[in-house]
């Protein structure tokens, strides 16, 4: 098969192999799965996460003044809106179940591994253009939906009095996992309506950078939990 036909994400992923791994099966994960991550890890990482909602529905928005086509912008407004009307309310009342209130969230500083990632993927999108944009936001859209499956998959996890069990299966559910395809086939298109072979290397360098940055998302919610 050539590269040509083989679709943009895929191309990104081997690409990154050792990057996509190191994410995608990251110590937090497997802990997570095995329902033995400490408590405060998951909930600093809760918290880290509300800020990080916030920032992605701004890169998103970004995505609608970089778009050529309506249907991009249409595109990058549901997600937008799915972020904002949706998602962060169903965020606060899943960490208040942890004992997180709004107000802890909003008051929570911003991490450096949050303002690493964040910042890298709104000014990838500011510098380049859309399909730059949503390379860089790739690894953590349809990156979940892959964790989700491997998860439930793989015979060492634990999922019977699992506490980590809700968030797993937010991700590994069927809305979760359609979002993740919509995300993979829009960046598919954007690849086949922009992608140049003298342009792949660059965009590759920025997925690998992403991914780096996932995998230093988890890293924080080991190591900077108190």
């Amino acid at each position: 098969m050539s590269e040509s036909s083989i679709p943009l994400f895929e191309r990104l992923k081997q690409s990154a192999r050792n990057e996509w791994a190191a994410y995608t099966r990251h110590r937090f994960i497997r802990q997570l799965a095995a329902g033995s991550l400490p408590e405060a890890s998951f909930r600093h990482y809760l918290a880290q996460d509300y800020l990080f909602l916030i920032h992605f529905a701004r890169a998103y928005a970004l995505g609608i003044y970089k778009a050529d086509t309506l249907e991009d912008m249409r595109h990058a407004s549901a997600a937008v809106s799915a972020i904002l009307d949706t998602e962060m309310g169903l965020h606060v009342k899943f960490c208040e179940g942890w004992g997180l209130s709004p107000w802890d969230l909003e008051s929570t500083p911003e991490a450096p591994a949050n303002l690493a990632y964040t910042r890298f993927v709104l000014e990838a999108g500011t510098a380049g253009d859309v399909l730059d944009l949503h390379v860089a936001l790739s690894p953590c859209v349809i990156g979940y939906a892959e964790i989700a499956r491997w998860i439930v998959a793989d015979p060492e996890t634990v999922l019977e009095g699992n506490p980590y069990g809700p968030w797993i299966e937010e991700y590994a559910g069927e809305a979760y996992q359609g979002v993740a395809r919509d995300a993979r086939d829009h960046l598919d298109k954007l690849g086949r309506e922009r992608l140049t072979d003298a342009r792949f290397p660059k965009l590759a360098t920025t997925f690998r950078l992403a991914t780096r940055l996932e995998a230093d998302f988890w890293e924080m919610g080991l190591t900077s939990a108190t």
